[in-house]
């Protein structure tokens, strides 16, 4: 299974159009948001292109394809725009290959980890900077995987998504799909 991973949309339709032109590349299976799709929070600049129906109807066309969970900007009232459930602060993901604990990282991050499995990837998004690397702690090793944000990235970096190809993880520019390392 192929999952495109994103994170902190804050309301900008154009993000939302380069990840559907990345897709066509990628051709995922799943896409798994982690949080934040429309408001832009209090301590965020408003973004340059901030239109919250537009971007809320590029989220609804992925409704037969999308896992989301709730960021800590998102409201009640956003549920009323989406087709798709998106307000539970948690989803577990497992394909053949892999167990995945999606949130959006106010709660639960690499600081405060969730009661997983070993071997488990935490995926989480929030910070708005990107992350890829494995941790052991009490025994367990677990790998953090945060795709960044795709509208608002902070620490130096350019906006960016996540992938798994079924096999590996890989962070990408949002402008070409290339892939980096954080």
């Amino acid at each position: 299974m192929k999952i495109l991973f994103f994170s902190d949309v804050h309301g900008d339709p154009s993000s939302m159009e380069l990840l559907f032109e990345r897709n066509k590349e990628l051709q995922a299976d799943k896409f798994v948001f982690l949080g934040d799709a429309l408001y832009h929070g209090p301590r965020n600049f408003l973004p340059e292109e901030y239109n919250c129906m537009k971007t809320a109807e590029y989220f609804n066309t992925l409704r037969e394809k999308i896992l989301a969970v709730r960021g800590n900007c998102d409201a009640d009232v956003e549920q009323m725009l989406f087709a798709y459930p998106m307000m539970s602060d948690y989803a577990l993901l497992h394909t053949e290959t892999a167990q995945f604990f999606l949130t959006h990282g106010h709660i639960w991050n690499e600081k405060t980890l969730p009661p997983v499995a070993d071997g488990t990837i935490l995926v989480h998004g929030h910070t708005h900077i990107p992350v890829l690397k494995e941790i052991e702690k009490d025994g367990k090793k677990l790998t953090i995987f945060n795709p960044g944000s795709a509208t608002l990235p902070k620490g130096g970096f350019e906006r960016s998504f996540g992938f798994y190809d079924g096999k590996e993880l890989s962070l990408r520019l949002l402008k070409d799909g290339s892939i980096f390392q954080a």
